[in-house]
């Protein structure tokens, strides 16, 4: 397991160079704003924007700039300073990355709680009834895009404009740190949180619907029940724990890209997380912001995955590495 874990750190390490090396590519070989210009201001002279890109040390050669970009942050930590802003890319991150963190983990409580559960009672009453309306919910939960439900649910629950007033929300309207008052915290988040768990618990409740089929049918499980084991024993310790294997692997990659950040929930609920902080820096030509995020993103993604690998071992007697 140990030397499992190393060469998939060293696989991380290599990754993460590459991701960054796309992401400079991409946005230097078609750049689509002068980050010399952003930051002259209006009508700048020639000679003002040479002079400012100097000094932000973007007249060197390109290979150059990606060099010291990829020892700065891997070996320093430094992963530059906004063209736009001019303030640490790090230290912006750090600032937005509580938000993304506390929309991601309060999405995952929702969606795991009601998905699996209903993945559960699906697949025991197959071809029942609940069995069946709640494959027509989860196609049409799957099938609503993210933005378009934040904007429905806004319409009908927001506290300043809704049509219908919901006292949890506590008439607040926006994002508010936890530091400040876990109270509003938790009432900022309601929304979004049901929103970003709507798709996913619908597709997590389909998988482990079919998965769990599969398993119900094995020998082990009949089995299990000629031996004269309960009903939800049988289901729950020797059938989920057989059947959650592929919902682990999902749920590994969905956190992943939810660290990284959920630009569009984050954009419809003005959350001011690492997707929203993606986005204004996509839409400035910032790209030291751009560069910050998508190797968190990526770095997220790849521990996440790393997770599930180990998790592996422990939820299946089969997996060995």
């Amino acid at each position: 397991m140990a030397r499992f874990i190393v060469r998939r750190l060293a696989g991380m390490f290599l990754l993460l160079i590459l991701v960054s090396g796309v992401t400079f590519l991409v946005f230097n070989v078609f750049p689509s704003t002068d980050p010399a210009a952003l930051r002259a201001g209006r009508q700048p002279t020639p000679e003002v924007i040479e002079a400012i890109r100097a000094d932000l040390g973007l007249d060197r050669p390109l290979y150059v700039q990606f060099a010291d970009y990829i020892w700065n942050v891997f070996v320093h930590q430094d992963f530059g300073r906004s063209y736009v802003a001019n303030v640490d890319v790090l230290d912006q991150i750090r600032r937005n990355l509580p938000a993304t963190i506390s929309l991601t983990l309060g999405g995952v409580v929702v969606w795991l709680t009601f998905g699996l559960s209903v993945g559960i009672i699906s697949a025991v009453k197959h071809r029942s009834i609940f069995d069946r309306t709640a494959i027509v919910l989860s196609l049409v939960a799957i099938s609503a895009p993210a933005y378009w439900l934040g904007l429905v649910v806004l319409y009908l629950f927001a506290p300043d404009f809704g049509v219908f007033d919901i006292g949890v929300l506590g008439g607040q309207g926006s994002y508010v740190p936890f530091s400040d008052d876990p109270v509003k915290w938790f009432q900022s988040l309601v929304l979004p949180w049901c929103v970003i768990a709507t798709a996913f618990a619908a597709g997590y409740a389909r998988l482990l619907r079919g998965s769990l089929l599969d398993v119900l049918g094995e020998d082990y499980i009949r089995t299990a029940r000629a031996k004269g084991l309960g009903g939800p024993t049988v289901i729950l310790k020797h059938g989920v724990r057989s059947a959650i294997t592929p919902v682990v692997t999902v749920l590994g990659l969905d956190v992943g890209l939810l660290l990284g950040g959920a630009i569009l929930t984050e954009s419809v609920f003005n959350i001011p997380g690492i997707g929203r902080l993606a986005y204004d820096a996509i839409t400035r030509g910032d790209l030291p912001i751009i560069q910050g995020t998508v190797l968190f993103g990526a770095f997220f993604i790849i521990v996440m995955n790393l997770i599930v690998d180990v998790m592996y071992a422990f939820l299946d007697p089969r997996v060995r590495y």
